[in-house]
């Protein structure tokens, strides 16, 4: 992957060179890929665009590693985008019209607070894969996993109706 472009998608189109906590800008620049994806796609449209982004990610990560000779570079958020999309899946399948509907944007904004708790926090195999997997990999898993618990999380808020 040319550096050019792999620093493009790494930082989602620049999202990730911003001063000021580039990971929740990366997080906060999915919501609307999410919904878009939710509106045109559904469900499958998120589940497969995460899939796709992955393994590019990891390209475009890799490049910027072996660039800047740094472990986990601040402006790469394209994991963050990964684990973003994640975090919506259970609810996403379970009850799509709640990604849709009056409400969604209370789903959203916990989608995305739950996302960065749990990206934050590092707990069990985030943090494993943060700290142990020193390579693309680890960049982009421990974000899949955040994005795993937070859609747990998030499925249980729905389950449970603590939200309308």
């Amino acid at each position: 992957m040319k550096s050019k472009i792999a620093n493009i998608f790494a930082t989602y189109f620049g999202l990730g060179l911003s001063k000021y906590a580039p990971g929740t800008m990366g997080s906060l620049g999915t919501l609307p890929l999410a919904f878009a994806l939710m509106y045109y796609g559904g469900a499958w449209a998120v589940l497969v665009a995460a899939v796709l982004i992955f393994p590019f990610g990891v390209a475009a990560t890799d490049v910027v590693i072996k660039e800047t000779k740094i472990k986990d570079p601040s402006k790469v958020v394209i994991d963050e985008t990964v684990g973003q999309l994640l975090s919506f899946i259970g609810v996403a399948f379970a009850a799509p019209q709640v990604l849709l509907g009056y409400n969604s944007l209370w789903y959203y904004l916990i989608g995305f607070a739950l996302f960065r708790f749990f990206d934050i926090k590092k707990m069990g195999p985030v943090k494993y894969f943060d700290s142990k997997v020193l390579n693309a990999y680890g960049v982009m898993l421990d974000d899949v996993f955040a994005g795993i618990f937070a859609a747990v999380v998030l499925f249980g808020i729905w389950y449970f109706k603590i939200l309308p």
